[in-house]
């Protein structure tokens, strides 16, 4: 009778049921690259078509989501997991069996679980699973809510394990695919993680352009659009159609150095180039909040890592100038720096996904000029900044790092700076001490007291040593349209939360 029922609905109140079935249209600067969840699982749960084992909270604290509960053993080394009472999109039961399926999968998969000491996953009676460590990981709850970490059913992989349609838990279901760009879903009648969604239907649709997101923005051709352009920020806060929301995130704008060459091994060379940038200026001038001056590596919204008391990040070209001296550099006849009859010339790799990066790299060549150092910009995909790291080509490298991508961010920092680096972070770096403290705060649970300590002294190492240089802490924009209520934006990107939506009346 309910397909009875629902046709009868749009005949009475044709206009209301028309507003409410109205799809929500979501663009955002990054396309779906493939149904892998460690390659661009993150579309998955920002839709809600995906689940993980763990949430977040907007206070970046775990919080239920297909697991109710959970409970550590006194030793460390074994985890409980409550299961959520669950069906697939495709209506097979969520079982404990599944869940430890995708676990070791996503084990064999490339992502952040590939840093917890994990030895094995097993059902426990018919609504629990135990993971078993092979020592005290005291962050596991964030890295399982990590969107590599997703729970999909069986019914969309095939014989090899590969994923061939996302079958997930979430408040929606996929639709259509249309691949790499769109995704588009709808309302999951079955749903009991919750209150059922008011928005029926909803598109993604990945549109590399900022100035593109927002006309669409400002036409009424989207109802949410992420990641906006400076110019396009200041004509929206303007417009009738939609409203722009701002927010302080976990995320960094960062210049990664390669110090394994012969440019950036000298730490004084690396120091110089920190002093030689006008942090303030890019902020006021480029990013429109004088705030976002990156004063050291974690920002303020990150309270548990922000240092207070750090010596802060600052410019001073005659103190550069004297560095880079001290590092045997010395000025050519063209102006350019030399040693031993090498040119100091590098090349800066930045993309566009972020659209203010390349202005901030513009700027960042003008300040570096005055030191002597020519820096040539290259716009690249994003993918070529790690697989620079890898073959060894990347000299120098602006991007925006999420300290929030495993909601703890130590997950992120024993990525970027374990004993071999990171993709995304140290290159040719690596500290003893530093890997000994992240060591420290990766086992067995410490005090507030001794963690604070701890945390403070990965600042200041990371500060001392400066594989990566903070430019700028960053700022979550989205355009959202005026005729939406309910939105509430994630600091940590893990979910657009459409299910909590509603369309105005």
């Amino acid at each position: 009778m309910r397909p009875l029922l629902a046709a009868i609905t749009l005949v009475a109140v044709p206009l209301a049921a028309r507003a409410e079935e109205a799809p929500l249209r979501v663009v955002a600067p990054w396309d779906v690259a493939s149904l892998e969840p460690s390659r661009a699982g993150y579309v998955f749960t920002r839709m809600q078509v995906a689940e993980t084992l763990i949430g977040v909270s907007p206070q970046g604290l775990p919080e239920p989501a297909l697991a109710t509960s959970w409970s550590v053993a006194p030793d460390g080394l074994s985890w409980l997991l409550v299961l959520r009472r669950a069906t697939f999109h495709d209506g097979a039961p969520v079982t404990p069996g599944i869940v430890v399926a995708n676990l070791m999968r996503a084990r064999a998969q490339p992502g952040p679980f590939a840093a917890v000491p994990f030895v094995a996953a097993e059902p426990d009676g018919e609504d629990a699973v135990i993971l078993r460590l092979s020592e005290p990981f005291a962050a596991l709850p964030a890295f399982l809510a990590h969107y590599s970490m997703q729970i999909l059913a069986p019914s969309g992989l095939d014989a090899t394990g590969a994923v061939r349609r996302v079958v997930g838990t979430g408040p929606y279901r996929v639709t259509e695919l249309g691949l790499p760009l769109r995704v588009e879903v709808a309302r999951n009648e079955a749903w009991t993680g919750g209150p059922a969604p008011a928005i029926a239907r909803a598109s993604y649709l990945g549109t590399p352009r900022a100035e593109a997101r927002a006309l669409m923005a400002e036409s009424g051709q989207a109802d949410l659009a992420f990641t906006l352009d400076p110019p396009s920020i200041t004509r929206l806060r303007n417009s009738t159609r939609a409203r722009v929301v701002a927010l302080p995130i976990p995320r960094v704008e960062t210049l990664k150095l390669n110090a394994g060459s012969a440019f950036f091994a000298d730490a004084r060379v690396r120091r110089a180039i920190s002093l030689g940038i006008d942090r303030a200026g890019i902020a006021r001038a480029i990013l429109g909040n004088p705030d976002l001056a990156a004063t050291q590596l974690f920002p303020p919204a990150l309270a548990e890592w922000h240092l207070p008391g750090l010596p802060p990040l600052r410019r001073d070209p005659a103190a550069a100038a004297r560095l880079l001296a001290e590092a045997g550099w010395s000025a050519g006849t063209d102006g350019v720096l030399v040693r031993e009859g090498r040119p100091f010339r590098v090349t800066l790799r930045t993309y566009s996904d972020r659209p203010e990066l390349p202005l901030v790299a513009a700027a960042i060549q003008d300040q570096l000029r005055i030191l002597g150092i020519d820096v040539r910009i290259a716009i690249v995909n994003s993918s070529e900044i790690p697989a620079g790291h890898k073959d060894g080509t990347l000299e120098m490298a602006l991007m925006a790092r999420n300290f929030g991508l495993v909601p703890d961010p130590l997950g992120t920092l024993l990525q970027d700076f374990g004993p071999e680096g990171g993709d995304w972070g140290a290159m040719g770096w690596s500290s003893p001490a530093l890997t000994a403290t992240l060591a420290r705060l990766r086992g067995t649970p410490v005090a507030a007291e001794e963690r604070a300590r701890l945390r403070g002294r990965v600042a200041a190492l990371v500060q001392e040593a400066l594989p990566v240089v903070p430019v700028a802490w960053y700022e979550h924009t989205v355009a959202v349209s005026r005729s939406l209520d309910g939105v509430v934006v994630d600091p940590f990107e893990i979910s657009y939360n459409i299910a909590r939506m509603r369309r105005a009346r």
